[in-house]
């Protein structure tokens, strides 16, 4: 598969001193041959999803833009990074680009590799999921995978057709067909974002969700110390980043920006206990929205979190 080189452009510091390079300058074309120890980037360009939830348009633009704010971030070392192309939701058959997005991540840790999943709306969540669940399969069952979702959603909408508002709804009936546990966190929620009835179908569900005024930088080291509890209990994690999860300052180019939102330096810091955990297995960012951004600044800010899903899993 080539890629598109178009996207990964960026400055090049010629002729300067020492280690100068950036990510666009140690990308390669994926070769599932070749990828072991790695990460890939994969793009999913859909607001399908979006669509049937009501929401506002342009988050199917978001992967090239995330590629192109990632292109010139500096890099630490040699890291192993490989672009793996887009899945298009054309024709708004949602459901088949989800089941190609799950193939596509199956073959990417079925070959030692890391993925990592540029959205496009939260729809992403259960395509990336499929592929999570062709590779383990019923090793589910008792390796258990925790759901770590940053969002002031819970997007547990229990609907009849697939939407950016149903991911974590349909992963539930999903494990629970197959006798595995649903270990969901949605960190960030809003209460003025999700009706009675989402809560009531999360506390059903057992969900553990952290509300966003909680989430205060003077509490991160609780907060830490209760999310390495949660890792404890799991052997694999699966983090989705929905961007709406951050301040509508920090970030309004998204499809429902926040009133309140979590700090950008909180959140980092909760996404760098997950790396440490060293079972985090797949990652993918959610609800960019470029139409709606501002001086690109969601986009640097998406590309921010990124890098080090990208460039190292694991400190």
């Amino acid at each position: 598969m080539t890629i598109d080189r178009t996207v990964w452009q960026g400055r090049v510091d010629t002729g300067e001193a020492g280690h100068t390079l950036r990510l666009h300058q140690v990308l390669r074309d994926y070769d599932a041959s070749q990828v072991a120890g790695g990460a890939v980037v994969l793009g999913f360009c859909s607001d399908e999803g979006v669509r049937r939830n009501h929401g506002r348009l342009g988050a199917v633009a978001g992967p090239d833009m995330l590629r192109r704010a990632l292109a010139s971030l500096p890099v630490q070392g040699s890291p192993e990074v490989f672009d793996g192309g887009n899945i298009v939701c054309a024709d708004g058959r949602l459901e088949a680009a989800q089941a190609a997005l799950g193939h596509r991540v199956a073959e990417v840790l079925a070959a030692g590799a890391r993925p990592v999943v540029l959205g496009g709306g939260h729809e992403i969540a259960y395509g990336t999921f499929l592929g999570v669940a062709e590779h383990f399969g019923d090793r589910l069952r008792d390796e258990p995978i925790l759901i770590l979702n940053f969002d002031a959603h819970f997007d547990l909408r229990a609907q009849p057709s697939a939407s950016s508002g149903t991911p974590f709804w349909q992963i539930s009936q999903w494990l629970a067909g197959r006798q595995a546990p649903f270990r969901y966190a949605c960190l960030g929620v809003s209460r003025y974002s999700n009706t009675d009835a989402l809560f009531e179908r999360a506390a059903a569900l057992q969900v553990d969700y952290w509300l966003d005024e909680a989430m205060l930088a003077h509490r991160l080291p609780e907060m830490c110390e209760r999310l390495d509890a949660m890792l404890a209990e799991v052997s694999h994690v699966y983090l989705t980043i929905d961007m709406d999860v951050l301040p509508g300052e920090k970030a309004p180019g998204v499809s429902a920006p926040a009133a309140h939102g979590v700090a950008l330096e909180v959140v980092e810091a909760l996404i760098g206990v997950v790396r440490r955990s060293g079972k985090l297995r797949v990652a993918d960012i959610a609800e960019y929205n470029p139409t709606y951004d501002r001086d690109g600044l969601t986009a640097r800010v998406g590309a921010r979190l990124l890098h080090p899903l990208i460039t190292q899993f694991q400190c």
